[in-house]
């Protein structure tokens, strides 16, 4: 039985460069799932692959025909901006298992639709002063930085993995990445674990 493996944390909390890492060294036979979004394309992106970029039209399509298993707006000073997973053929879970980055809802409502057993939550922590100075560095590198939409992002993100939420929701496995490689360990170590039938500890 395949699991999708939910990967949370805050903004600039590293949880990207963890799945990509994950990802791109191949140590677990874990398969992607690309999120569908209506924001604009960043610089350095590729459609298809961080996202799948889309417009309100299809949005609504996608809707009508029920295959949107979870979708969450959020109010930007650039206007709405949906992201979203899509029951569209890539997830198998008779096959395979999948990496996944998500929000804390988002992961609620997955786990809702697969089904407890199915999802497994793994949520990434950084210290918020550490957090910060990550933000601000990332988006520095941008062509056009969006500081208004960064502030906002980090500030929701206290609400929005708020331990109460976070209890609520039944994470209780949380990776401290104080040094990437060795949260990187940790994650793949906890994932091959939970494929094999048993947790790390």
């Amino acid at each position: 039985m395949g699991k999708i493996y939910c990967v949370m944390g805050k903004s600039s909390s590293g949880k990207d460069t963890i799945y990509r890492e994950i990802m791109a060294r191949g140590e677990l036979p874990l398969e992607r799932i690309v999120p569908y979004t209506t924001r604009p394309i960043r610089e350095g992106e590729t459609p298809g692959k961080e996202y799948i970029f889309c417009d309100e039209a299809q949005v609504q399509t996608l809707l009508a025909e029920d295959r949107v298993v979870e979708l969450r707006t959020y109010q930007t000073v650039y206007g709405p901006w949906k992201y979203f997973t899509v029951d569209d053929g890539q997830i198998d879970l008779d096959a395979h298992s999948y990496l996944y980055i998500v929000t804390l809802e988002g992961y609620r409502k997955i786990r809702a639709y697969f089904g407890n057993e199915r999802v497994v939550p793994i949520y990434i922590e950084v210290e918020d002063g550490e957090r910060l100075l990550r933000a601000i560095a990332r988006e520095r590198q941008q062509k056009t930085p969006q500081y208004e939409e960064m502030c906002r992002r980090f500030l929701a993100d206290a609400a929005d993995f708020s331990r109460e939420k976070l209890e609520e929701a039944g994470v209780d496995r949380v990776f401290e990445n104080r040094e990437l490689e060795q949260t990187i360990r940790e994650v793949t170590e906890y994932i091959g674990g939970s494929l094999n039938g048993y947790e790390s500890p």
